[in-house]
């Protein structure tokens, strides 16, 4: 049991305080390093959605960069012009919904749940 001193207040109790703070400190720095690495991972993937049968292909990386986009002759139709637009925006918007839900499952894997302000997850 620790022993109180009225000048020290509880004797032993800094060294063990300064050990767990030491300990917590280098789990949030490797925490902080494996999110990097998570973040990294996702960044270099690509993530492709297909709409209208496969006739509009939208792919994008990890960084919600569109990175290619692939759109079938027989999905131009100059008399619908408006039906290829949404096509090309379901597509492209598909594919960043799978790089969002990428990042956000990678960040979960590292943190184990928590929510953390400022990273979006």
């Amino acid at each position: 049991m620790a022993k109180y001193t009225a000048r020290g207040g509880f004797s032993g109790g800094n060294n063990n305080m300064m050990r767990q703070q030491q300990q917590m400190q280098q789990k949030l720095l490797k925490m902080q390093q494996d999110m990097a690495k998570a973040q990294e991972d996702v960044e270099n993937s690509s993530f492709t959605a297909s709409v209208g049968g496969g006739v509009v292909q939208a792919t994008v990386n990890g960084k919600k960069e569109l990175t290619d986009l692939v759109i079938k002759p027989d999905a131009v139709d100059a008399d619908d012009v408006e039906m290829l637009q949404d096509l090309v925006l379901s597509a492209v918007n598909e594919a960043l919904r799978q790089a969002d839900a990428a990042m956000e499952s990678s960040m979960k894997g590292v943190t184990g749940g928590l929510n953390i302000p400022g990273f979006g997850f």
